[in-house]
């Protein structure tokens, strides 16, 4: 049946449409204006200068030129950065508050603990930075390379303990996928923190480490440890002199340790895209990588956000396993 215009039916649609479409009208102006209010925030969920911080202050004067906008970084550490990824589940999604995130926010802290978002809260923008970790051991064992460590740690099961950052730590979870690719039964001392377990390593209180570049690299130029591998497949050109997995023997190893953007779910699809962009420009930029390759870091944006979600669906499977076959809890 035909409503004739000016009927009370046709003027209930239409003014219906006027609300709906008025309710359009901020977020599409919102979506055009950004970002223009207000300072960006990048939140982190670690203290200053671990790499999570170092990877977002070494990006944010370029990717506040990129956007147009002063960005802050803002650390909001606590429960292995959960404090933080819930901080931004729970924010405005207008794209003034962000996060940088690791597997650890994402995938490794929910299968340990009972935490106050999921991936559904969170909108991936773009993956930025991919590292890894250094396998290293105390000089006094006189073991040099990551087949001589194999073959010991094979003769006398669980003789060999190693240190790490704590349960769940990236560390831990790297050790635990070494022992289990490798087939070995070796002991974990976690501690509170990095740099107490390198320490623990150079003292020889543990015996072997997966650690930071930052963290080891100083210790292994100064001969106090022992690099035995990166946990990459391949050699690296930011450590040339250390093998990576398959040249150590283990060419089924292969883990990488990235810090990727996110926002809060429900920010409207331009917003995120003015996001990626910037953040792609951040990491051409060659101060970035310069920045970022002193920590044993490359660059790596995604294609796009969908990339990203993508990638993110097919990487938490994997943190997932090594967080079941470490059999960390945290009550």
């Amino acid at each position: 049946m035909k409503r004739k215009l000016g009927s009370p039916a046709a003027c209930g649609l239409a003014s219906g449409f006027a609300l709906v479409c008025a309710a359009l009208i901020p977020v599409a102006a919102m979506a055009q204006a950004y970002p223009a209010k207000q300072p960006v925030h990048v939140v982190v969920g670690f203290a200053p200068a671990g790499a999570g911080d170092y990877v977002a202050r070494s990006m944010s004067d370029a990717f506040s030129r990129a956007l147009g906008q002063t960005v802050l970084v803002e650390n909001r550490p606590g429960a292995g950065s959960s404090v933080a990824a819930e901080y931004v589940a729970h924010a405005l999604p207008d794209g003034y508050t962000i996060l940088m995130a690791s597997p650890a926010s994402l995938s490794v802290n929910p299968a340990m603990m009972k935490v106050n978002y999921s991936m559904r809260d969170l909108a991936p923008v773009s993956k930025s930075s991919s590292g890894f970790l250094i396998a290293a051991v105390n000089t006094s064992l006189g073991i040099n390379s990551l087949r001589e460590l194999v073959a010991a740690a094979k003769k006398e099961p669980g003789k060999f303990n190693y240190a790490s950052a704590g349960n769940g730590s990236a560390p831990h979870l790297s050790a635990v996928y070494f022992a289990r690719v490798a087939g070995l039964e070796v002991v974990h001392v976690p501690f509170k923190g990095g740099g107490p377990a390198v320490q623990s390593v150079v003292a020889n209180d543990t015996q072997f480490i997966f650690a930071t570049a930052p963290s080891v690299l100083p210790l292994i130029r100064a001969g106090r440890l022992k690099a035995l591998a990166i946990t990459w497949r391949d050699r690296s050109p930011l450590a040339p002199d250390i093998p990576g997995m398959a040249e150590a023997g283990l060419p089924d190893y292969d883990m990488s340790f990235w810090y990727g953007m996110f926002a809060p779910a429900g920010t409207p699809p331009a917003i995120i895209k003015k996001l990626f962009e910037a953040n792609a420009v951040a990491l051409r930029d060659p101060a970035v990588k310069a920045a970022l390759a002193r920590e044993g870091t490359e660059t790596s944006a995604s294609k796009s956000p969908e990339d990203f979600a993508g990638f993110l669906n097919e990487n938490a499977k994997f943190w997932v396993r090594l967080v079941k076959d470490s059999g960390a809890k945290v009550e």
